[in-house]
């Protein structure tokens, strides 16, 4: 599915509490707006391209994590493919 222009997201079969993707950004794409995580986290492990977050660029075999009460803002220049997931830790 087209999540924003340039920016797709397949969802895979998850379980309770978890729920995973794979997500392909093209180049140039950037995050529609900040991706707030309140309550629940985010990981993702890039499999090619490079994804921007911040002043950071993480290239290929790069696994990245963001807890509850967290944001950000990913964009790509290369264009990336990550694996990731979101987990809810709520009580």
């Amino acid at each position: 599915m087209e999540l924003a222009p340039g920016i797709h997201v397949r969802m895979l079969p998850g379980m309770p509490g978890i729920r995973t993707w794979v997500i392909d950004l093209a180049p140039g794409a950037e995050w529609p707006g900040l991706d707030v995580h309140e309550t629940y986290g985010e990981a993702y492990f890039v499999v090619s391209g490079e994804l921007i977050e911040g002043d950071r660029t993480h290239g290929p075999g790069t696994y990245v994590a963001f807890g509850p009460g967290t944001s950000h803002r990913p964009r790509t220049e290369t264009g990336v493919r990550a694996f990731g997931f979101n987990y809810d830790v709520s009580p």
